[in-house]
């Protein structure tokens, strides 16, 4: 049987710019920013994958923690008695719930999500994330909700169920504010292992850009001007807005003429401002062990905000190092719009340093 858990408030924080969910005062401002969580909508993606997989039973969380989308997909289900308070606590009162009555649990959310799934959880259960948050940094998420809805189909159908281990990983809050964009474990879970792969763990970067740095100072005397340039989050993107006036670590920025004219937008405010200066380029890095290069922490560039600026505008700068320690070396999308991922897909040259750059294929 598959247990399933969603936290209604995961994700809240992403276009809304708030970098992330956690806590009542942070889900409190970004609804009153007028944030909707993409759980549900990412939830019924995995589930009518799973349903099409052949998959079988299931007991959901009451209500908002995942029966709701059981009942808007037809789907049968059995339903935990649980009465929900709200907040994290909700998630661990879930997994508690059905640890001993399920056989895999599948959870909609991000890594605060994922913390709280691994503390909850007793016995030898394994679990497997829907991604759905703003941090997702963790190796227990599928790359996609389709793909989370695959391997849990597969992994309860198949007679000889294996498993494999994998990191549970939260932002380094201590890092953050010394600068640095750095994950730390919080748990080491058992993952389904059907042979199709999980998004890696974010890899610890050292902040050394050092390979980079000539290529983004060329970069930044080539910046045309009248064109808005929208600078995501992480360590490079920081250095490259350091030569324009200094922006923000995991915010998108907005330069324009050598400026920073927006520091730590949000989806509605990245739109406001191309609706000023229609004519605008994304310049992204990677996220390294992962390859993610939009979907994970940079959900202010929504898919609204890509097919505004245009799928064909978008530089990505990054570490040879770092692309070379991925495997395979390919970069991944993860917008929330499946039509716009699959224009997306293909390949793209990637810069690594000062009249360096390598074509490396963009998967969704």
């Amino acid at each position: 049987m598959l247990g399933l858990v969603m936290n209604p408030y995961a994700g809240l924080g992403g276009a809304v710019g708030l970098h992330g969910s956690d806590g009542a005062g942070t889900i409190a401002e970004a609804l009153r920013r007028g944030a909707q969580s993409p759980v549900p909508e990412r939830t019924r993606r995995a589930m009518e994958t799973f349903r099409r997989e052949g998959g079988g039973a299931v007991l959901a969380g009451p209500g908002p923690l995942g029966a709701d989308v059981l009942d808007e997909l037809g789907m049968p289900h059995e339903t935990i008695t649980l009465e929900p308070r709200g907040g994290a606590q909700d998630t661990r009162d879930c997994v508690s719930a059905m640890t001993d009555a399920v056989d895999l649990i599948l959870f909609a959310g991000g890594d605060g999500t994922a913390c709280d799934v691994a503390s909850a959880r007793t016995g030898d259960v394994p679990v497997l994330g829907i991604p759905a948050g703003v941090k997702m940094h963790s190796a227990v998420f599928a790359r996609s909700p389709e793909e989370a809805g695959r391997i849990a189909a597969r992994y309860l159908a198949a007679a000889r169920r294996r498993r494999a281990q994998a990191d549970v990983m939260d932002i380094d809050e201590d890092a953050r504010r010394a600068g640095v964009l750095s994950a730390s474990l919080h748990d080491v879970v058992p993952v389904p292992d059907v042979g199709l792969r999980l998004q890696g763990p974010k890899a610890r970067t050292s902040g050394d850009i050092s390979e980079l740095d000539p290529a983004i100072g060329e970069y930044v005397r080539r910046m045309m001007p009248s064109i808005l340039f929208l600078a995501g989050p992480g360590t490079a993107m920081a250095a490259l807005k350091a030569r324009v006036g200094g922006g923000t670590l995991l915010g998108v920025d907005a330069i324009l003429d050598g400026n920073i004219v927006g520091r730590d937008l949000s989806e509605q405010q990245i739109l406001d401002l191309l609706e000023q200066q229609p004519e605008a380029r994304i310049v992204l890095s990677v996220i390294g062990g992962q390859g993610f290069l939009l979907g994970r922490g940079n959900q202010q560039l929504s898919a609204r905000v890509i097919r505004r600026v245009g799928p064909a505008n978008i530089d990505i700068l990054c570490q040879g190092a770092k692309l070379a320690a991925l495997h395979p070396v390919e970069l991944s999308v993860d917008t929330g719009d499946r039509a716009l991922d699959a224009e997306l897909a293909g390949y793209k040259p990637v810069t690594t340093g000062a009249g360096r750059q390598q074509v490396v294929r963009i998967s969704c």
